[in-house]
């Protein structure tokens, strides 16, 4: 019991960040690590969830590398073994609220069923807001998706597709006190809007220094090629430094 105690305090803690870009700022990495212990009589789960950033920006030009990976067990049996990467760079017009995105992107998931899926793509995004306290951008291009899916346990579904990727992203700070932020996606095939991918990502944390703040974030993945789709919902600790 000790150890599970000392574990879940462990999890709690563990929430790390490097925050975002200011006018003086061109570097920033982000670490977190979140999960949860639930032991009873008759279960026996606990979850897992990791993620990092790292970013460069210089002049007009912005680069991120990002990775994550959620592994859970709920009575020895695998509930979740999802990987995912990503690479992904901005490039600002003269008028900044107007950009041009390009990715790279990898995925794994037991979840959602998905043995291998690689995405590349480019397209065009516009800042609707772009301030320390308010931000929102909404983008939109074309992204090549080749994938090799599990319909079933011994059935892959291998393939190619164009899809369109449709983006909105924001953040909002209120009083210095509480920021919410997120992103969402929706990428459908240009040839069958009924095959898409959907995923969300909300989180909202209450400042109690500068430096640290109590955090919250919800997922939510759809894939309806294979008809899997997932939520998690993390919590824990943030600790952020302006570099």
């Amino acid at each position: 019991m000790k150890r599970i105690i000392l574990t879940i305090f462990t999890i709690f803690l563990c929430g790390t960040a490097f925050a975002q870009f200011s006018d003086s700022v061109h570097y920033y990495g982000k670490f977190a690590s979140t999960g949860s212990i639930n032991k009873t009589n008759d279960v026996n789960a606990y979850l897992l969830s990791n993620m990092f950033k790292v970013g460069v920006s210089k002049k007009k030009i912005v680069m991120n590398g990002s990775g994550s990976w959620v592994y859970g067990e709920s009575n020895r049996e695998l509930t979740n073994n999802d990987f995912s990467s990503s690479l992904d760079f901005s490039l600002f017009r003269a008028v900044r609220q107007i950009y041009y995105w390009g990715l790279a992107n990898y995925d794994k998931s037991f979840s959602l069923k998905i043995n291998d899926r690689f995405q590349v793509g480019a397209g065009i995004a516009y800042n609707f807001l772009d301030r320390k306290t308010a931000y929102l951008s909404v983008s939109d291009g074309f992204i090549w998706e080749k994938g090799d899916l599990f319909i079933e346990d011994t059935i892959h579904d291998v393939y190619d597709a164009v899809r369109n990727s449709f983006r909105v992203s924001y953040k909002f700070v209120f009083a210095n006190m509480i920021t919410i932020d997120g992103t969402q996606f929706f990428q459908p095939d240009i040839t069958d809007i009924s095959d898409y991918n959907l995923k969300s990502v909300n989180s909202i944390a209450f400042n109690l220094r500068k430096w640290l703040a109590i955090t919250a974030s919800m997922t939510y993945n759809k894939v309806t090629r294979t008809g899997r789709e997932n939520l998690l919902f993390t919590y824990g600790l943030t600790l952020e430094k302006y570099f």
